[in-house]
């Protein structure tokens, strides 16, 4: 089975709380003991990985270090993925509650229908709204990029 995938609709509680669909929490289970960590898109949305998958994409050698003292970018990074991230862990009962200060970033607030989108390395909640105009960004880039592919092989065949 597909670790990640599909797309669920969900209700944000009046305590910022979600419920994940089970297929989601055995995913999460399966990857780890449940602890995960949120991550703040800058797309808007929130990314929720296995602790171990955000430890991986986040994995520093000793030139990022030396990097971080002599470059303001790297700092940025740094602070970015500082600030924007925090840990979690699934209840019992497969809730995660939204962390108040990345609701309003988010447009996830209480009583907002939402989408659980897998991303394969695990999940993004996207606001129903936000997530239909990312989806019809990611389909037009698509058709741009299947029309540009066909006008080129057209270019080789003449």
């Amino acid at each position: 089975m597909l670790a990640f995938c599909g797309q669920d609709r969900i209700l944000i509680d009046a305590n910022g709380r979600f419920k994940l669909p089970p297929h989601l929490i055995e995913d999460f289970l399966a990857d780890g003991n449940g602890d995960v960590v949120f991550y703040c898109l800058p797309e808007g949305a929130l990314a929720i990985y296995p602790e171990k998958v955000y430890t991986q994409m986040r994995k520093r050698d000793d030139d990022d270090i030396r990097k971080a003292g002599m470059s303001m970018l790297k700092r940025r990074d740094l602070r970015r993925f500082g600030a924007w991230s925090t840990s979690a862990k699934i209840t019992p009962q497969g809730r995660l509650t939204l962390p108040g200060e990345f609701r309003q970033n988010t447009q996830l607030e209480p009583g907002t229908e939402a989408v659980i989108v897998g991303v394969e390395i695990g999940v993004e909640v996207w606001n129903l709204k936000r997530w239909q105009s990312e989806l019809e960004l990611i389909n037009n880039h698509e058709m741009d990029r299947g029309d540009l592919e066909l006008a080129h092989d057209l270019k080789f065949e003449e």
